[in-house]
């Protein structure tokens, strides 16, 4: 059990770097040469343990379609959604880019309503307009609202929050084995991103420190941290309290954006983001509680 938190923690930790790590990334490498670059390394490290674990057999057992499906998922889940989550935390600061894409477990919850047929009750209707409401806080909440890239911005990173509930719900439904599908998704999203590179960027060469935050955004963030947390998952006895360790993300990358990007730690974005955690565990306690 101990260890269980212990991997949790140290996933936490891992994801909280994602905002400001692409932000540095963001600043001289444009978007989809930094997502193919580092997706690359996540598939790379993927097809690695899967071949070391065994995993790798059961691409024998799966059907085309099943990786027609895989890839779909992948183009939803993690090309579309890390698209539009660079291009918001590009035109926002890295912190008000974390807040706004925490919107995602809301996501999750409408989606499994749509799609999985799970009751939308009144709790949970709350907590999403609770949730929405930080949004509202964030865009009203800033001098700067009225320029157009900025509303952009905070647009991506609520699609990118639509975009990556959508998968969540889809690859729910599916039930593939995790290690073969990420592995899939992130070539998936490897592939597509060097294609829309070619067409609307012209990619840069990749100094010694960018290529080391490459790796730390593939490997260490898109493959190691998923990893962990699967670990973390399966060996606790209670995962709604290993869940719920996620919750500190958001916070803790406000932090490090304050220390290494030298943000300011703005009233507003402090409120929005207790308003949006506010909304997911409202609606998480209604779920702990009819378990």
């Amino acid at each position: 059990m101990k260890k269980s938190y212990i991997f949790a923690s140290v996933t936490v930790l891992i994801w909280a770097t994602l905002a400001p790590v692409a932000k540095l990334l963001l600043t001289d490498i444009p978007s989809f040469e930094t997502l193919a670059i580092s997706s690359a390394f996540a598939f790379v490290f993927l097809l690695i343990v899967n071949i070391i674990s065994g995993s790798i057999k059961l691409m024998k057992t799966y059907r085309f379609t099943d990786y027609l499906i895989m890839a779909g998922l992948g183009f939803v889940g993690l090309f579309m959604y890390s698209a539009l989550y660079y291009f918001g935390i590009n035109q926002l600061s890295s912190q008000e880019a974390c807040i706004l894409n925490y919107l995602w477990p809301i996501m999750i919850v409408l989606f499994a309503s749509i799609v999985l047929k799970e009751k939308l009750t009144v709790r949970k209707i709350i907590a999403m307009l609770l949730s929405f409401t930080g949004i509202a806080v964030i865009s009203l909440g800033n001098t700067d609202a009225g320029n157009g890239s900025r509303i952009l911005g905070i647009a991506a990173c609520v699609g990118a929050a639509v975009c990556y509930g959508l998968f969540s719900v889809l690859n729910k439904k599916r039930g593939y084995n995790q290690s073969v599908t990420m592995m899939i998704i992130w070539l998936t999203t490897a592939i597509c991103s060097f294609v829309s590179g070619l067409f609307v960027e012209s990619f840069k060469p990749i100094e010694e420190l960018q290529w080391l935050g490459m790796i730390w955004l593939g490997v260490v963030i898109n493959a190691v941290a998923y990893l962990l947390w699967a670990i973390a998952l399966k060996g606790a006895k209670d995962s709604a309290k290993i869940a719920n360790l996620a919750y500190l993300v958001p916070f803790l990358s406000i932090v490090i954006s304050a220390v290494v990007l030298q943000e300011q730690i703005t009233v507003n974005a402090l409120l929005a983001l207790l308003l949006i955690v506010g909304g997911i565990l409202l609606q998480s306690i209604n779920i702990k509680r009819r378990s």
